[in-house]
C-alpha cells in the first residue's frame, strides 16, 4: 500500500516508519522544509537514536521518503495519516488549528483522486473533534462524501517517548474508531501482521480510549505522589508501601513511583484537555482537577526535602540534575525542571543545571541560570542537589563526586539513586516519599 503521514513530528515518524517496516511505501508530508530535508537525510529532528537507525534504513532503500508537497503525496496515496500536534491554549483545551490546517490539505489531496481513500486521524483529539472538524473540512474542500468517496477513522497511538517504535511495532493494543465498516476494515488490515489485541469502535469512542489511558496513568502517578508525601510526613519509606500495593493483580505496578511529578507532550496536555471538555459538556470533574492540582504542587516537595537538610536557601548553591521531563529523552515539554528552578530561585537559591541531551532548548527557556559540562561538574561545589530527571549517567555518579559537594546533600527527585551508595560517599540521601523508616 500506498501511505502518506502527514506530519513528520514524533508520532508521524514513528508511524512512518512502522509502516516501512511491514512493507508498505511511506511518504512523509510536512510543510516545514528544514525537516523535510532532514528527514531526506536519514536523520530526526529529536532525540530517538532506534527510531533514526530504522528511517535512515528505510530512506536509503527509498521506501519512506519526504516531501513538502503535501496534496500530491495524498493524492498519490492509499491511506492518509493526519499526525500534527495538538498543543494546549492557555484555556487548557487544544490548539485545532494544526489539525484544521492538514484536513485543508488533505482536502485538497482528494479533490481530483479517482480512488476511494481512507483518512486516518491519528493526532491526539478530544471526543468529536474527527467527526466535527476533520469530517466537514475534508469534504467540503474535497467536495466529496465521507462513507462514499473516501472513509475516516481514529486510530490512536500509545507511544513512550524513549521507546516510540517499539511501542509501535509490540503495541499492547490497536484501537481503530471508523464511521463505516469498510474503512474501519481497510485500516485494520493494515496492522493484519502486528500480534496484538484489536478494538474497532466509533469515532468518539476511539478518541476517548486515548484520552481515558493518559488520564489513567497520571492519575495513578499523583495517587503515587500523594501517597509518598503523606508515608514521609508519618516517617514510612513508600517504596515498600507501593510495592506491595501494585501486589494486587486489581492494581499493578506500572506508574506507581514518586517523583516530581509528570511532564511530557501528552499526560498534563490531555489531562487539561480533557477536563476542559468536560467543563464544556456541563461536567465538573474534581478528579481531574486533582490530578492536576497534585502534580503542580509536586516539585515542592523536592525543595521541602532540601531545605529540611540545608535550611534556608537564600544565597545557596543548588544543582539540578536532569532537565527532559525523563531520562533518555530531549524533550522539555512540562518538564518538572521549570516550576522546580523557578521555585529554588524565588527563594534565594542560585541554580547550576546539566543535563545530557536537553540544554540546548533548555536554554532559550531559561537562559539566566548556570549550565554545566557534566553531572560531575554540576554538583561540585555546590550546597545541595536535586535529581529531576532518571539519566543512567547521573546513577553511576561514584562517592568522589559526591565529597566534592561543599554540602553533600541529594535528594533523589525520580526515586531511581542507589540510597547505600550515595550514602557510602557520605552524603545525606533524600528521596521523594522516603521517611525515616527507610533511611535506618
Amino acid at each position: 500500500m500506498r501511505i502518506c503521514v502527514v506530519g513528520a513530528g514524533y508520532v508521524g515518524l514513528a508511524t512512518a516508519v512502522m509502516f516501512g517496516k511491514l512493507g508498505h511505501e511511506v511518504v512523509c508530508a510536512d510543510k516545514d522544509r528544514d525537516r523535510v530535508k532532514t528527514v531526506r537525510s536519514g536523520k530526526i529532528p529529536f532525540h530517538e537514536p532506534y527510531l533514526e537507525r530504522e528511517l535512515a534504513k528505510l530512506v536509503k532503500k527509498r521506501i519512506l521518503s519526504a516531501t513538502d508537497a503535501a496534496v500530491q503525496a495524498v493524492e498519490d496515496s492509499n491511506f492518509v495519516f493526519i499526525c500534527v500536534q495538538t498543543p494546549s491554549l492557555s484555556t487548557g483545551r487544544i490548539d485545532t488549528r494544526p489539525v484544521k490546517s492538514a484536513s485543508k490539505t488533505v482536502g485538497k489531496g482528494l479533490r481530483d483522486a479517482d480512488d476511494y481513500k481512507v483518512v486516518v486521524m491519528k493526532s491526539t483529539v478530544v471526543p468529536s473533534t474527527t467527526d466535527s472538524v476533520v469530517k466537514p473540512i475534508v469534504e467540503e474542500v474535497s467536495g466529496k462524501r465521507s462513507s462514499e468517496d473516501f472513509g475516516l477513522c481514529m486510530n490512536p497511538e500509545f507511544l513512550q517517548e524513549g521507546r516510540a517504535l517499539k511501542d509501535s511495532m509490540q503495541p499492547s493494543r490497536i484501537v481503530v474508531g471508523s464511521e463505516d465498516r469498510r474503512a474501519g476494515n481497510l485500516l485494520m488490515g493494515l496492522y493484519e501482521s502486528i500480534a496484538a489485541p484489536k478494538i474497532i469502535t466509533d469515532l468518539r469512542s476511539a478518541e476517548m480510549i486515548k484520552y481515558a489511558s493518559n488520564t489513567a496513568l497520571a492519575t495513578r502517578i499523583s495517587f503515587a505522589n500523594e501517597i509518598a508525601n503523606i508515608c514521609v510526613r508519618i516517617g514510612i519509606d513508600s517504596e515498600p508501601v507501593l510495592r506491595a500495593v501494585g501486589m494486587d493483580p486489581r492494581i499493578g505496578p506500572l506508574f506507581l513511583k514518586p517523583g516530581l511529578g509528570f511532564g511530557g507532550s501528552c499526560l498534563p496536555k490531555d489531562v487539561r484537555a480533557l477536563l476542559s471538555k468536560a467543563d464544556s459538556e456541563g461536567y465538573k470533574s474534581s478528579l481531574l482537577a486533582s490530578i492536576l492540582s497534585i502534580n503542580e504542587m509536586q516539585p515542592l516537595e523536592g525543595v521541602r526535602l532540601l531545605e529540611s537538610a540545608i535550611g534556608d536557601l537564600a544565597g545557596k548553591r543548588i544543582a539540578v540534575l536532569g532537565l527532559a521531563f525523563k531520562g533518555g529523552v530531549d524533550d522539555i515539554r512540562e518538564t518538572r525542571a521549570v516550576p522546580l528552578i523557578r521555585l529554588l530561585r524565588s527563594k534565594g537559591a542560585k541554580v547550576v543545571a546539566y543535563d545530557p541531551m536537553a540544554m540546548g532548548s533548555f536554554k532559550k527557556v531559561m537562559p539566566r541560570i548556570e549550565y554545566a559540562a557534566s553531572a560531575a561538574e554540576c554538583i561540585r561545589g555546590v550546597d545541595g542537589c536535586i535529581v529531576q530527571a532518571d539519566w543512567p549517567e547521573f546513577k553511576r555518579l561514584g562517592s568522589s563526586a559526591f565529597r566534592k559537594m561543599k554540602n553533600p546533600v541529594v535528594v533523589d527527585g525520580r526515586r531511581f539513586m542507589d540510597p547505600g551508595s550515595v550514602k557510602k560517599s557520605g552524603a545525606k540521601y533524600l528521596g521523594i516519599g522516603y521517611g525515616t523508616a527507610g533511611q535506618q
